[in-house]
């Protein structure tokens, strides 16, 4: 059963295990395996996309001064690498309800 809100890797699991008739076990090492893949893509620097879904991009944000909210006290804020998500046309019209295509 899907849990309330969010969908979990169990979830999908539990989706292909009923799509496909792979074992849950079986079913679950396949999505372990897609995201390992996917996070592995992203760590060296490839970018991921899932057709009709949308693309993974890291960009790199470089420093910049910050400031505490607490305190107003300045602080930098160091390079990093960030995954970023765009979701395809596809996912937009269907998450506004538009399903006259496909």
């Amino acid at each position: 059963m899907r849990s309330v809100g969010t969908l979990t890797r169990a979830d999908l699991a539990e989706s292909i295990n009923r799509r496909v008739g792979l074992s849950r076990a079986d079913s679950l090492e396949m999505v372990e395996s897609i995201l390992q893949h996917m996070c592995n893509a992203l760590a060296e620097g490839e970018n991921v996309k899932i057709s009709g879904f949308g693309n993974f991009q890291i960009r790199t944000k470089a420093p910049r001064p910050g400031r505490n909210p607490r305190t107003g006290e300045a602080i930098p804020i160091e390079a990093r690498r960030v995954v970023t998500f765009h979701a395809s046309h596809k996912l937009k019209e269907q998450i506004q309800g538009d399903t006259s295509e496909g």
